[in-house]
This record gives structure tokens, sequence and C-alpha cells, in this order.
């Protein structure tokens, strides 16, 4: 379980060192474009699904695991349980299959690890924004929407997308499940 453990840490790690990396290049000059930000945002999103399907694989491990302390140890001790939970375990280990749906488990890495990058790529996309416009310009919410323009797309194009994706995000964490099979309460 531990390795497993270490699997899923990796690829948030990679997210981390990743957003970091390319925090640091848009960030670090005022000529680098903020389309850095939207790239890592495209990124993660990536790194997301990686983390997720090895969830998944950690699930199943994590099933069988609830399986053997739910029915075998308290047998052992002597408590009764159902005694056709051998046939539960065989069918596991016949045909595994992980207890959550690909959704789920994106929601659920989304809602432990991943929003907390994104709150951060979205804080410093907007600080990237604010840097284009002149010293001498005063700040308005309108200079924000219009420094997202990539090339000849509109910037509110842009904050349209940008909305958008992250209105997935949210419902992605909010509707993923929250329980886990065989777990009590």
């Amino acid at each position: 379980m531990t390795a497993y453990r270490q699997r899923l840490d990796m690829t948030t790690n990679w997210s981390v060192v990743t957003t970091a990396g390319l925090a640091s290049f848009a960030l670090g000059d005022d000529n680098n474009s903020h389309v850095v930000f939207l790239f890592a945002m495209l990124m993660n999103y990536f790194f997301l699904h990686l983390e997720a399907r090895r969830f998944r694989t950690f699930e199943i491990s994590h099933h069988r695991t609830r399986i053997m302390e739910r029915f075998f140890y308290p047998a052992m001790l002597g408590d009764k349980v159902d005694p056709n939970w051998h046939q539960l375990l065989l069918g596991e280990l016949a045909k595994p299959r992980s207890p959550m749906n690909r959704w789920d488990s994106l929601g659920w890495r989304l809602r432990r690890n991943y929003l907390w990058i994104y709150v951060g790529i979205l804080i410093a996309w907007i600080a990237k924004l604010d840097t284009v416009r002149s010293k001498q310009q005063i700040f308005t919410p309108i200079s924000l929407i219009d420094a997202a323009h990539i090339g000849t797309f509109p910037g509110w194009g842009v904050w349209v997308l940008v909305g958008v994706f992250y209105a997935y995000l949210l419902r992605l964490a909010v509707t993923a499940g929250r329980a886990y099979p065989l777990e009590e309460g």
C-alpha cells in the first residue's frame, strides 16, 4: 500500500514542480507571456488524469484490504461475520475492478490536492495579467480582461474559457462521491 501512496505523491510532486517552474519563468520577466499559466492549467489537468488513474488502481488494493479488515480479522477474533465473504474476496481477485469510477477518482484527487494548485495558478495568472499594464495606467477590471488577449483572440474569450474550465473543475470536485465502499458510517 505504501508503494501506491508514493506513486500518487509522485504525480502531485510533478505537478507542483512543473507549476513552480512555469510560474518562475512567466513572472521572471515582464516580456514573458501570460499564456504560460494557461499551459500550466492544461499540464496540471494531464497530471490530474494520471493521478486519478493511479488512484483507481490504488483503490482496488484498498478495497481488498477493507474486505480482509471487515471479515477476516473479526472471524479470527471470534466475531460472527457473513459466511460468504470468501466469495466476495474471490470475486475481487478474479475480476479486479475499481470501486470508484473515473469521474469520482478525478474529483477525489482534485479535492484532495489539485484544487489548491489550481487556485495558485489562477492567482499567479491574474498577477501576471496585472503586470502587463503600464505603470501610469490605473487598475480596472476592464484592463485585466483586455490584457488576457492571445494574439487576435480577445481577452474576454480567454476569461470565458478559463471560467468554464474552472467551473468544470469545481463541478468535478463537488459531485465526486465521498464514501468508500465497505466503510462504516
